[in-house]
């Protein structure tokens, strides 16, 4: 029954790997849409997420189909609780990819705006505590998944800065208002995605160390 076992936990791992390449595609595409104003490439993120649904709803079938047939102990079952929750999240990226996704598709086909903070860099810090939140995750990294944790307050330094430039942002542009607030939003739902993948770092601690670290501050040391 153990050999059994593992064999699910990990097809169970290369499903949820699969899912996170699928959810970090489409991030990157959505930021791409409002940078390169490509409203296709927003249009192909947003009909892309029924895709992310089904993948959801078959690992957490999975989930229950070992919880039932196997009733795991300790480490398995920490898996088995980290992945539900994990999958959870990352179907939450999803739907934020497609938020960010519409409004790049808004901003393509509006005059083009000074978006009042550094997408790019913004973006490309978010994608990266994405990607290795799940790197943590697959190779059972603590240390990583605590760096992770210490990097969001990076992320909520470049939404506090983002904010601060509103007042100027909507002045320079005061005859698209609407396009401000569209790209404000759309740097809103990056500093989630960061959220989510500190949830996700969080996560593979308590998988690890059997430790919950939600609401304690995060000091990283090298």
């Amino acid at each position: 029954m153990f050999k059994h076992l593992q064999k699910d936990i990990e097809s169970l791992k290369n499903k949820v790997i699969t899912m996170s390449g699928e959810i970090e595609d489409r991030v990157i595409k959505a930021t791409l849409s409002i940078i390169n104003r490509d409203e296709n490439l927003a249009n192909s993120v947003i009909a892309a997420d029924s895709d992310i649904d089904e993948m959801e709803v078959d690992i957490e079938e999975h989930c229950l189909k070992i919880l039932a047939l196997y009733q795991p102990v300790a480490i398995d079952l920490r898996f088995i609780i980290a992945v539900l929750k994990i999958n959870n999240e990352l179907e939450r990226i999803g739907d934020i990819a497609v938020n960010i996704a519409e409004r790049g598709a808004y901003l393509a086909t509006h005059k083009e705006i000074d978006i009042p903070f550094d997408i790019k860099k913004m973006a490309t810090k978010v994608e990266s505590m994405l990607t290795r939140s799940i790197d943590a995750l697959v190779h059972m990294d603590v240390q990583l998944a605590h760096k992770i944790r210490a990097e969001d307050d990076e992320v909520d330094e470049y939404n506090r800065a983002m904010y601060a430039n509103v007042k100027d942002a909507i002045k320079n542009n005061p005859d698209h208002i609407n396009c401000v607030l569209h790209a404000i939003s759309a740097g809103r739902h990056l500093e989630r995605i960061a959220d989510l993948a500190t949830n996700i770092a969080e996560d593979v601690i308590y998988l690890v160390d059997a430790e919950i670290v939600r609401h304690t501050p995060e000091v990283f040391e090298d």
